[in-house]
Parts: C-alpha cells; sequence; structure tokens
C-alpha cells in the first residue's frame, strides 16, 4: 500500500474546480510533498502564471553550496522573514516550521504522488541534471540521488505524512488542502488554471 490510512483534513478541498478558484484568489500558497513528485515545477508555473514570488525551502532556506545545510535558527530566521511577504508560493515540506508558515498561508497544496512515481520523478531528474545545479536548487549543490535520498522518497508517506496531518491540524486546521495524486490530476489542475476566470 502506497498511501497511509489517516484522518480526513478538516479544510480539505476535493473539486479541482474549486481548487483552481481557491489558487486564483490566494496571496500565498504552501507546496507540499515528497521529493520527486513535482512541486517545484508545479509552484514555478503558478508562480509565473499568477505573479507569485517563489520560495523554494531547498534554495532559499535548507542548503549553502556543497550540500551543507544552513543551521536550525537561521532556516527558521529566514523562514519568518520569507513569510511576511504579500503575494507568495513557497515550496517546501518540512512540518517543522508549520508554525510560521501555516497561518500566514492562504490555500495549501499537497502533491502526494505515489512513491514509485516520486523515485522515478527523483532519477529522471537526476540524469537531465547530472554533473548541474538545477534552478530550483541553492548555487554548488550538483544533483545527486544515493540509497537515503532513495530510503527517504520510499519510507517518506509513513514517516512524514502522519506529522504533515498533524501539523495542519495544528496550525492550519482552516486553511483550504488540496491533494494531488496522480499527474492526472496536476495535469487537470494546471489546464483549469490556465483558462479565464
Amino acid at each position: 500500500m502506497d498511501q497511509v490510512t489517516m484522518p480526513v483534513l478538516r479544510a480539505e478541498v476535493d473539486d479541482l474546480a474549486e481548487a483552481a478558484d481557491h489558487i486564483r484568489r490566494a496571496n500565498r500558497i504552501l507546496v507540499m510533498g515528497c521529493s520527486g513528485g513535482g512541486k517545484s515545477t508545479l509552484s514555478q508555473k503558478i508562480a509565473t502564471d499568477f505573479g507569485l514570488t517563489y520560495v523554494s525551502i531547498d534554495r532559499d532556506v535548507l542548503w549553502l553550496p556543497g550540500w551543507v545545510q544552513r543551521g536550525r535558527d537561521e532556516q527558521r530566521a529566514i523562514i519568518v522573514s520569507q513569510v511576511q511577504g504579500e503575494r507568495w508560493i513557497m515550496d517546501g515540506t518540512n512540518p517543522s516550521t508549520f508554525d510560521v508558515r501555516l497561518p500566514r498561508t492562504d490555500f495549501v497544496i499537497w502533491v502526494r504522488m505515489p512513491r514509485l512515481l516520486c523515485i522515478w520523478g527523483a532519477v529522471s531528474r537526476w540524469i537531465k541534471w547530472m554533473g548541474r545545479t538545477r534552478p530550483e536548487m541553492a548555487p554548488g549543490c550538483i544533483e545527486k540521488v544515493d540509497w537515503e535520498f532513495l530510503r527517504f522518497i520510499w519510507t517518506f508517506e509513513e514517516k512524514f505524512a502522519p506529522r504533515v496531518v498533524a501539523g495542519l491540524a495544528e496550525h492550519g486546521p482552516d486553511v483550504p488542502v488540496l491533494q494531488l495524486k496522480s499527474r492526472r490530476e496536476m495535469r487537470q489542475l494546471l489546464d483549469l488554471l490556465s483558462r479565464p476566470a
């Protein structure tokens, strides 16, 4: 089983047309999900189409050149500063900063793809960017895939999804959440967003 059975999110949005309306009206959107699921690509597309500042947790907060992690206090300070902006879309999952991010968020998109698709996404991205740094990653962080990263993706649902649900319930119980569980749903959402409101 790919998805862990969990309680239903209180403010879950099931209808893609309704979700598209939320996105059109939103000033601040949080996009989260497992690595390789497509959250960065989706975030950048929405940022471009709706004039939102794109904030990548990987690029702007977490990593320094050479895959060196910033200290937690510095990461938190950067996020506190970023969420003060009026119009942004933030791509990153870490539930430890939900207390800062969710109160400022108008809409959450949880890119919740099957783990094999996420593995394929990460591996194909590595092949595409081999020896280079992709734009949504910090400078000097050459694209890589190792067993630790693949294990992280494989166990993401069981380890992180319960923390995500708990964090949403605690820090953003009234923030609408859309779960995208297939590439088809993602394409349908983007198609809806491309049409005139």
